[in-house]
């Protein structure tokens, strides 16, 4: 298998934008990800754990989390292919991550398949989530191509990027159970940080310049870039739920009011909206009726949540790239990196 510099520099024409590096690379990367899960010493082992691990990792969609912690290495004049188990460990974290995820929120489909728990049932799918987790330091701690420094450096992202995930989630997963409604802007950027901007952002790229040999102040820099665009990233994923479309989404359109998400639009309206009783009668009863949920979404269009929080977005991945312009050196990895907030906000366009 070719490692990630061969596979960059077979490519003849580099692609100019964020979007089209992800579209370039992520097949051959999903396959280098994938080469990090190790096959059962029985039969039964693969045909319940790790083969269909291994075919749910397959549709992986775009791997934009390893794809920039490779683009940080380079960024900062690194060898990509040091990066490799590393980057593997995040994806393989982020399966975890939205197996368990699905598990909670009762989801049916992911990437435009029925989730895991539906096709392998529960404890299946709850140990394969488990697997996918135990591949995360293990990955890293294994590479015989990184000195001990790096890796327990590496590993100390990696632990503290699962416990922030893991704090945002029980943030996200408790307002809902409890029916909270007091929750405001401030608290769901907190939650959205821990839950997803760590994971999907700062931390990818922080590696990436760690283990490239980045200067700290190149390591803090694209740590904070992420943290910014990982945000926005969120956001953004949010506002495709309930405004997007099935086929961007490629999951439950709308599911996130079905399941009463906190999102920044809900929080928001459940501050402005003239009818804030009706949408918290529609958060509260798991409704899957799609007039109602285009009630809901109507009702946060006329309090102008979704314009606040699409305005939110935008503002963060301005001045996110605007700080890496000026913390990081010029570079056709860094450009990169800097149009990755330009597709964030414009996936809505």
């Amino acid at each position: 298998m070719d490692n990630i510099n061969e596979i960059i520099a077979a490519v003849e024409e580099p692609p100019q934008s964020f979007e089209e590096y992800l579209i370039c690379y992520a097949g051959h990367v999903g396959d280098l990800v994938n080469s990090y899960i190790p096959t059962g010493t029985h039969p039964d082992m693969d045909r319940y754990l790790y083969n269909p691990l291994i075919a749910y990792s397959q549709n992986g969609g775009k791997r934009h989390r390893p794809l920039i912690c490779f683009a940080a290495c380079r960024a900062v004049g690194g060898d990509m292919t040091l990066a490799t188990s590393a980057a593997a460990a995040i994806e393989h974290f982020h399966s975890a991550a939205l197996i368990h995820d699905d598990i909670a929120d009762e989801a049916e489909l992911r990437r435009g398949e029925p989730c895991l728990h539906l096709t392998q049932g529960m404890g299946l799918a709850i140990n394969m989530g488990d697997l996918a987790l135990s591949l995360v330091n293990g990955t890293v701690i294994n590479d015989p191509a990184l000195d001990d420094h790096t890796k327990v450096r590496v590993v100390n992202e990696l632990i503290d990027m699962t416990r922030r995930t893991i704090e945002g989630q029980a943030l996200d997963i408790g307002w809902a159970r409890d029916g909270r409604y007091d929750i405001l802007p401030e608290d769901y950027l907190i939650m959205a940080t821990h839950k997803t901007a760590h994971y999907s952002g700062a931390v990818p790229l922080a590696i990436g310049a760690i283990i490239g040999g980045g200067s700290e102040t190149e390591v803090e820099a694209l740590r904070n870039y992420g943290l910014d665009t990982g945000l926005a990233f969120q956001i953004q994923d949010d506002l495709l739920n309930l405004v997007g479309s099935e086929e961007s989404t490629k999951k439950d359109f709308r599911n996130d009011i079905t399941e009463g998400k906190r999102t920044l639009m809900v929080v928001h309206a459940l501050q402005h909206s003239e009818a804030r009783e009706r949408l918290i009668e529609i958060l509260s009863t798991k409704e899957k009726d799609p007039a109602v949920l285009a009630e809901a979404v109507d009702l946060m269009e006329a309090s102008g949540s979704i314009e606040y929080a699409r305005t939110y977005a935008e503002n963060l991945t301005s001045i996110a790239k605007n700080r890496l312009i000026d913390m990081v050196q010029p570079s056709a990895s860094r450009d990169l990196l800097i149009s990755m907030a330009d597709w964030f906000v414009n996936r809505l366009k």
